[in-house]
């Protein structure tokens, strides 16, 4: 369970530091949220992909769009990227 932003340290010791942090890390809390719930949702419309095309006679996987997601996140992010795709693809369909 997370903490209040208001109760966690912040390793300053000025007041306005104090403040600023806290104000900055609620954005990041609503950012993570975000991420999180579209991480989820593109994972549920990435599996309805997978059984449509299964269901349909296609293949379980489309390797050239995999290649194009990990390709424009290593463009975007770099070497991170390249793996933060990885994952991503890998919520969707599972595991190889």
């Amino acid at each position: 369970m997370a903490t209040d932003v208001a109760e966690q340290p912040t390793g300053a010791e000025n007041a306005d530091a104090v403040d600023a942090i806290r104000g900055i890390r609620e954005r990041i809390d609503e950012i993570d949220r975000t991420i999180i719930d579209l991480w989820l949702e593109r994972s549920r419309l990435s599996q309805e992909v997978g059984r449509t095309r299964m269901a349909s006679g296609g293949t379980r996987l489309v390797l050239s769009r995999e290649r194009e997601i990990v390709e424009r996140f290593r463009e975007a992010l770099g070497a991170d990227g390249t793996q933060l795709a990885l994952l991503i693809l890998r919520a969707g369909r599972g595991p190889l």
